[in-house]
């Protein structure tokens, strides 16, 4: 039986952040290292991919990049914003069972004029994911953004799942948070 693990993908920044400068990209910050050494330290080992260009997404390259991955049915896959558009349509179409599907503040609504988030946000949800992932959680806050809310409504509507309401978290982020931890996610995956 494969090893259980967990893969974290990030959002998308609205512009260029020194893709592999660790010290001044923003996308893999917030949350993400807390809960990845979080689970590492309950012997789940998490692997955060850097996504190409993730202020310009292209599903394409972000599928080339995510299938070097180890994933299998006991996998844990957790999307942030932009993540879970890409997390839900590779589901859809690799017919990939798993474990636990977590979609953190997720994203489905193009800004108006941008041609590389309206190519990744505008797939038909395939509904069939339900019947292949044993748990869906969904987190929101009151204090997120409407098209946030929008979205988490078309993923719901699609997935089901549990909807997680957390108040003042806004999309997640470190500016809307005030902290690394997430202890709320932790507590509801393992």
């Amino acid at each position: 039986m494969p090893e259980r693990n967990c893969i974290i993908v990030h959002g998308c920044p609205a512009g260029p952040e020194g893709e592999r400068d660790i010290e001044t990209r923003s996308y893999d910050k917030h949350w993400i290292p807390w809960v990845r050494a979080s689970l590492t330290a309950r012997n789940i080992p998490t692997l955060i991919p850097i996504m190409p260009e993730p202020w310009a997404p292209d599903y394409q390259a972000y599928k080339r990049e995510f299938e070097k991955l180890p994933v299998s049915e006991r996998t844990i896959l957790i999307g942030h914003s932009c993540g879970c558009a890409f997390l839900v349509r590779w589901l859809g179409e690799s017919k990939q069972a798993i474990d636990t599907l977590v979609l953190v503040a997720p994203w489905k609504i193009p800004r108006a004029g941008d041609p590389h988030r309206k190519a990744f946000y505008e797939f038909a949800i395939d509904e069939t994911i339900k019947a292949r992932v044993r748990r869906i959680l969904m987190f929101t806050s009151d204090t997120e953004r409407e098209d946030g809310k929008k979205s988490l409504a078309l993923y719901h509507a699609a997935l089901g799942g549990d909807i997680v309401d957390l108040a003042d978290k806004g999309h997640y982020v470190m500016a809307d948070m005030g902290t690394q931890a997430f202890p709320e996610l932790l507590d509801r995956i393992v």
